[in-house]
């Protein structure tokens, strides 16, 4: 029986996500399969790889043959350099320990590499936040600004309202005593 490692579909429409799975070649990308080693979900910048190491450099030994993508992901965690280094181990081209410590090595540096990539992705969302903040800011002093031209007028108009209220109350209160209403005061002449 010809095993292939390979991606069956999970998920919703625009949101896929994949479980890596090691199936009969014959069978059909989300039907049966043999075992669930690992998923994969692409949405995350950089991707999410969730995947049982041993079980799948186990179905690598083997004999399975991986799929394009599935090559890829299962090269990118190092399972292919793993199947490489022991090879290289049962030719008697160096020990295991040297296999281990060279694995390491690639390990430290692709996680040097994710953790920068993450680390850019944190940058610019806080930049992103930080510029939303401040067009907030702007935008709130300028709605700021608009209130306190509209209060002032609304002020200056209550303020006229009371002036005229105030004359008329007075130009009232003067008629009803049978007075001339007061005349604004002119200035003394020299």
């Amino acid at each position: 029986m010809a095993t292939k490692i390979r991606l069956a579909r999970h998920g919703h429409k625009d949101y896929a996500y994949y479980h890596i799975v090691v199936a009969d070649s014959r069978a059909p990308r989300d039907g049966k399969f043999i075992e669930r080693i690992g998923s994969y979900n692409p949405n995350t910048n950089p991707a999410t790889v969730d995947l049982n190491f041993e079980r799948a450099l186990y179905w690598i030994g083997v004999g399975a043959q991986p799929t394009d993508t599935a090559k890829n992901i299962l090269s990118g965690e190092g399972v292919l350099l793993m199947k490489h280094l022991l090879g290289g181990v049962k030719k008697g081209a160096f020990d295991e320990a040297t296999a281990q410590k060279k694995f390491e090595a690639w390990k430290a540096q692709k996680d040097a590499k994710n953790g920068k990539i993450t680390a850019q992705e944190a940058e610019k969302k806080l930049a992103a936040a930080k510029a939303l903040l401040a067009q907030e800011v702007e935008q709130n002093k300028a709605k700021a600004a608009e209130l306190a031209e509209k209060r002032k007028a609304a002020a200056e108009a209550e303020a006229a309202a009371a002036l005229a209220a105030a004359k008329e109350a007075e130009a009232a209160i003067a008629e009803a005593n049978g007075e001339a209403a007061p005349e604004a005061e002119a200035p003394a002449a020299e």
